[in-house]
């Protein structure tokens, strides 16, 4: 369970407040008029409750009222009162800038040079209470402050890896839907041609039938009109806006002929017996081992690599293996991030990861 920082401080501070009133009316921990030591003492232990919200005033406030209270009694011994102070001597040590920190110097150092001013506050003893306490601040600052940069630079680092990893998916959900819009189109285009051809051949008595594929020419022409504009806003400047047939497996051969010119011999193995496979599974099949390969040719170096395709009665599965160096698939692009979104769009499974003396990818998808 994460506990709330300021909260505790809140706590803290009427802790502190409670115990700096108990020595001040109790003993004689705080010297001076009560009527002015009780408001300088309940200002010093308050600010403990704000010392992370503004550091570098709650710091030269502590000061501040630390050389008002000597000044109205005298230095005195309360615990709660030195407890405040040196939080709020961390405070300035830890949580603000470079120039906030030697702001806070500036102020202890010039603070205790004016209870000079104060008998019996001797040199020594203001000396004392300025360099014991810098060389600690300066300590704190760097140990804690530089562990705490680190923790946000890795934080900032994490936030923007998953920034640009959302960014990873969503252009690759807009790649699938830009490659499926033009499958869906293809598909309609057939059909209407089909509807006015089939049209064109009815006998004339068959005027009921002839309205209908008319209905359905129409409706599939004006389907393909939307689907087009819709294409339009998906695809990026400067893309061909022209639908054209999306591969599949069926187009292997030349994929792995094209990564074996690259450098990256490739052997293919088929095992079991070939269906057609509905488009959109083959068109995510075939990115698959695209996507696999191509990551395989940037971070395998001087390698080798297989691909097998398993046809099941109810599965289709793909595997990639290389023999590289194992780096991460997809380690200087969005490789597994568009793999991932494939499968998952198919209701399948995809798993990833180096193997003794290489990468694989191995990807099922249910058929229907």
């Amino acid at each position: 369970m994460r506990v709330d920082a300021r909260k505790v401080d809140r706590i803290a501070a009427v802790i502190l407040t409670g115990v700096a009133q108990m020595e001040l009316w109790v003993g004689h921990a705080v010297p001076g008029p009560k009527l002015a030591t009780v408001p300088v003492c309940l200002a010093s232990t308050a600010t403990v409750a704000f010392r992370r919200q503004a550091p570098l005033a709650i710091g030269l406030t502590c000061i501040a009222l630390n050389v008002l209270r000597i000044f109205l009694g005298g230095a005195g011994d309360s615990v709660a009162i030195a407890v405040s102070w040196m939080c709020g001597l961390y405070a300035l040590a830890v949580w603000t800038d470079r120039r906030g920190f030697l702001i806070g110097l500036a102020a202890l150092a010039a603070g205790n040079a004016l209870t000079l001013l104060r008998p019996p506050i001797d040199p020594p003893d203001a000396v004392l209470f300025t360099v014991i306490p810098a060389v600690v601040m300066l300590l704190l600052r760097g140990a804690v402050r530089g562990r705490q940069l680190r923790a946000e630079a890795l934080a900032a680092r994490a936030e923007l890896l998953e920034h640009r990893a959302s960014e990873a998916v969503l252009e690759e959900r807009a790649r699938i839907a830009r490659e499926l819009h033009d499958l869906v189109a293809h598909n309609v285009s057939v059909m209407v041609v089909q509807a006015g051809a089939e049209r064109h051949a009815l006998a004339p008595e068959q005027a009921a039938t002839r309205d209908t594929l008319q209905s359905i020419e129409s409706t599939g022409r004006q389907a393909l009109v939307e689907a087009r504009r819709l294409l339009g806003m998906l695809r990026r400047e400067g893309e061909d806006g022209e639908l054209q047939p999306q591969p599949g497996l069926a187009r292997l051969g030349e994929l792995i002929g094209q990564v074996s010119r690259a450098g990256l011999p490739v052997e293919l193995t088929t095992e079991g017996e070939p269906v057609a496979l509905p488009p959109g599974i083959d068109l995510c099949a075939y990115r698959i081992v695209q996507e696999a390969l191509t990551n395989s040719l940037k971070h395998a170096g001087p390698a080798r690599a297989s691909v097998a395709v398993r046809y099941a009665p109810r599965t289709l599965e793909l595997e990639v293996r290389d023999t590289g160096a194992g780096a991460p698939a997809g380690g200087g692009g969005h490789g597994l991030v568009g793999m991932r979104e494939r499968v998952a769009l198919y209701g399948g499974e995809l798993e990833a990861g180096p193997h003794a003396g290489g990468f694989t990818v191995r990807a099922r998808l249910p058929l229907p």
